[in-house]
């Protein structure tokens, strides 16, 4: 919900709060929520650098840097995490700006799967085959990465303790992300497998993201951000995409698909999470395809029998709308005392 001043000062006007009362209470809401990310220009430029730096160190590190040697880029790492932390630091601790100092640690965490590579490239060691030259751990799945994502995850987790950001979790869900896929060789003993493995590894890691996701969501109630928000994208990522490509294309497992989307479409009304809805609707979108290419090729009511259920859908909403709290009420009244208890709350 978004609050503007001429909220409160109608909120006056109709005798709930007094006229000297709007000031006060702007002022206050105003103080709580300066800390938090906002869509202005001063925000926009600060993930926007802390963008800029973490590609830098990250996806676009040069081969070059090779030529440093593993120690010689561990140490580097090693010292622009350090640098970032105490700049970081300075303005979290000192004077007070969250946003932008809260960017640093995230950038000093964002250092550690290089200082890693460099550490494992100095001393040689590997839990599979040498997997390569850094710029490849973006690219290539291999399960010699293994040891990077793990320690940047362990290392987020040290930084979120002390530093309450949730951009922090984004480099914690980025790697959970990868390691849902460099598992895959480590799990099966092999650098070399089929595609079906490769899907069914990332699709239970993703429901795991999500499981921790939600619990995440639970413990915090979004009072002081939303730490879960890049736990819930990532471990959809992998659960989606596996689930829409395993399949073996008979009318059964497609319409179990259907289904499953249909889920997170509800889901995304129960958790109070948009991005469930995103993925569902580009599920049960992706099957009506299906229908219209395949099923239904030929058949001249379908377009028209899609349009009659766009047009219900359309009204669905304008009535969702006109009566959210009233039906989130209904249904959250069929639930048991005990699952409501559980639900994520704003």
């Amino acid at each position: 919900m978004k609050i503007y001043k001429e909220d409160l000062q109608s909120a006056a006007s109709q005798g709930l709060i007094s006229p000297q009362q709007v000031d006060a209470l702007w002022d206050a809401l105003s103080e709580r929520n300066s800390d938090r990310p906002q869509f202005n220009f001063a925000n926009v430029a600060f993930y926007f650098g802390a963008l800029i730096v973490i590609s830098a160190m990250t996806w676009f590190v040069v081969l070059a840097w090779e030529s440093f040697g593993g120690g010689g880029i561990f140490l580097l790492a090693s010292i622009y995490a350090f640098c970032f932390v105490i700049m970081g630091r300075r303005l979290w601790f000192n004077q007070n700006l969250k946003v932008p100092g809260g960017l640093l640690f995230t950038i000093a965490v964002c250092m550690t799967p290089l200082a890693i590579y460099g550490l494992q490239r100095w001393t040689g060691f590997w839990i599979q085959a040498d997997p390569g030259t850094y710029r490849d751990y973006y690219h290539w799945i291999k399960g010699s990465w293994f040891f990077m994502e793990v320690g940047t995850i362990i290392v987020a987790l040290v930084a979120l303790k002390f530093v309450r950001f949730p951009f922090l979790t984004a480099p914690i869900a980025f790697s959970l992300y990868f390691i849902s896929m460099d598992l895959t060789p480590l799990l099966f003993g092999k650098t070399d497998f089929n595609w079906k493995q490769r899907l069914l590894v990332s699709m239970w890691f993703g429901i795991a993201c999500l499981i921790v996701a939600y619990l995440v969501d639970i413990r915090t109630r979004r009072q002081n951000g939303d730490f879960a928000f890049w736990l819930y994208l990532f471990g959809l990522i992998p659960f989606w995409f596996s689930l829409s490509f395993m399949g073996d294309s008979n009318e059964f497992q497609n319409f179990i698909y259907c289904l499953i989307n249909l889920g997170l479409m509800m889901l995304s009304v129960l958790l109070r999470r948009k991005v469930f809805i995103v993925f569902g609707a580009i599920g049960v979108f992706g099957y009506f395809g299906y229908l219209a290419s395949t099923v239904f090729k030929n058949a001249v009511l379908f377009p028209i029998v899609l349009t009659i259920l766009g047009i219900f859908v359309i009204y669905l909403g304008i009535l969702y709308q006109r009566n959210s709290q009233a039906i989130e009420r209904f249904f959250e009244g069929l639930l048991p005392e005990q699952l409501r208890q559980i639900l994520p709350r704003d």
